[in-house]
């Protein structure tokens, strides 16, 4: 079998389930990429190489652990967020592109920010972007599973950046005078498991997903002890959920400046508050 048609195989293979035809074509390129350790330039210019057999039953059994709904970057360990690579595993969510936002809205807002902790870092991708984006800020990151910590140090060396982690619940035991806490909790409402997407719920890791009836259990703890170790003039960003607004406004209802951003969606995807006096 040649690497041309190790491709159409592994596409036509893809697409066969309804869920994934619409991106089998870059799936089979991104397995087969992975499965065979080729960049994209071999990928298209060598089509014509025969594979092994060996090559043939490594890709293979990437595309059949495609086919029953593991995602992509779980396969294949990695994932680009703001521009850098970062490695992913089953203990952390794969970062999205809509947390971007969240990144953004510190660097911009807070720019000259000296502390920063990032709550829940999971892969450490808010945490890293941004420490490489404002270097002169000291960047704590926290999380209560110490195999996404794990993951997150190895990404902070991956990239070049220093990074504080620690092993904690939300931000007990942080020292007060932080200039920002930063978090994209988890804000989905149990009741909505049921109806997910299996790639979701039978992959990535549920205590970094769900939060309670209402998705706001994780929001109603981590907002006071933000207030309680933020400096006066502080600044809370947290990611959330759609439709959530209303029960955060409530939540913040002591905090100034509250304001709930769009994604490119059009959809609210980041709180900020300030803490004002």
């Amino acid at each position: 079998m040649t690497l041309r048609e190790m491709q159409m195989v592994a596409a036509d293979r893809l697409a066969e389930v309804p869920e994934l035809r619409e991106a089998a074509s870059r799936d089979a390129a991104l397995l087969v990429m992975h499965g065979l350790g080729v960049g994209r330039t071999e990928l298209f210019m060598r089509t014509e190489r025969v594979l092994t057999d060996a090559e043939v039953a490594r890709v293979s059994a990437l595309i059949e652990r495609r086919v029953g709904m593991e995602p992509v970057q779980y396969i294949t360990g990695e994932q680009e967020f703001y521009g850098m690579a970062f490695r992913v595993t089953r203990a952390t969510l794969i970062p999205r592109p809509e947390t971007e936002l969240l990144v953004e809205t510190v660097i911009v807002r807070m720019p000259g920010a000296r502390r920063i902790v990032d709550v829940g870092t999971g892969s450490g991708a808010i945490a890293v972007a941004l420490a490489h984006a404002l270097p002169g800020a000291s960047v704590m990151a926290v999380d209560i599973s110490g195999a996404a910590l794990e993951v997150a140090r190895g990404n902070a060396v991956l990239n070049g950046v220093s990074v504080e982690f620690r092993l904690g619940d939300l931000l007990a035991g942080v020292e007060q005078g932080v200039d920002v806490v930063v978090s994209n909790p988890p804000y989905i409402p149990s009741v909505d498991r049921d109806g997910m997407h299996p790639q979701v719920t039978e992959f990535e890791p549920a205590g970094a997903l769900f939060a309670g009836v209402d998705g706001l259990s994780v929001y109603r703890r981590l907002i006071p002890q933000a207030w309680e170790v933020l400096r006066v003039g502080g600044m809370l960003a947290m990611e959330i959920g759609f439709g959530q607004e209303e029960g955060l406004r409530g939540l913040m209802g002591g905090w100034g400046g509250v304001e709930f951003l769009e994604d490119l969606r059009g959809v609210r995807r980041v709180v900020v508050g300030m803490k004002e006096l």
